[in-house]
């Protein structure tokens, strides 16, 4: 009881995160219009890193069990976005106000205020069949083109990570060597696209394990 309860916590302190960004997102942009999406970073960059922050815990939660999600899915999830955020788009201010960064906020949060919804209501034992169709469903196409927006996020990235040297260390002697950080994000572009193969393989066997739970349940009531 205790572990479900804080588990009810942790889920509504992130739904009200991701509920608040969603929420600011949406009236600046019926308010300003296009002229909200450069400053999408400034506006709410500062709650974004802390929902972030904070979702590291749910890998915690697997390791420690009291979370049944697996783990190598939920560890790619949240490193893809810990990366792009604090190292891709937190660190070059010129990426900041690019219009993909607004499209990978709203993709996140979209499908993160689904998830805590149902996560929610699930640690009170309170299943809906749409909310569980629109959870276990709207991340099968909305994940690969997050994928592809920090894909594209990262290729923007990368004349100023060239141009401003961020990250790249030129080692003192004895060594002869240099590490070049554009290329480590190149290849951590063929990583990103292959970890989302096998994610995308994980969500629909997730959907048909849940799904198919529940249409068993409604054909034996």
């Amino acid at each position: 009881f205790t572990m479900n309860m804080y588990l009810f916590v942790y889920d509504l302190m992130q739904f009200c995160g991701h509920s608040w960004i969603f929420t600011n997102m949406i009236i600046r942009f019926m308010t300003f219009g296009k002229d909200s999406l450069a400053d999408t970073f400034h506006s709410i960059g500062l709650v974004m890193r802390l929902c972030q922050l904070l979702s590291v815990l749910e890998i915690l939660h697997i390791l420690i069990g009291i979370d049944k999600s697996r783990l190598l899915p939920r560890f790619l999830q949240i490193t893809e976005r810990i990366i792009v955020l604090f190292v891709v788009i937190n660190s070059q201010e010129e990426v900041q106000g690019k219009y993909v960064v607004c499209v990978l906020f709203f993709l996140w949060n979209l499908l993160d205020v689904v998830r805590y919804t149902y996560n929610m209501l699930a640690r009170m034992g309170t299943y809906y069949l749409p909310l569980t169709w629109l959870n276990f469903s709207l991340c099968i196409p909305l994940y690969p083109v997050s994928v592809l927006a920090k894909g594209f996020a990262i290729c923007v990235s990368l004349p100023y990570f060239e141009s401003f040297g961020t990250y790249s260390i030129k080692l003192p002697f004895p060594f002869t060597f240099s590490i070049y950080f554009p290329y480590i994000l190149k290849m951590y572009l063929l990583v990103l696209f292959a970890g989302m193969c096998f994610i995308i393989q994980n969500l629909f066997s997730e959907r048909m394990a849940h799904l198919g739970t529940h249409n068993i349940k409604n054909k034996r009531s």
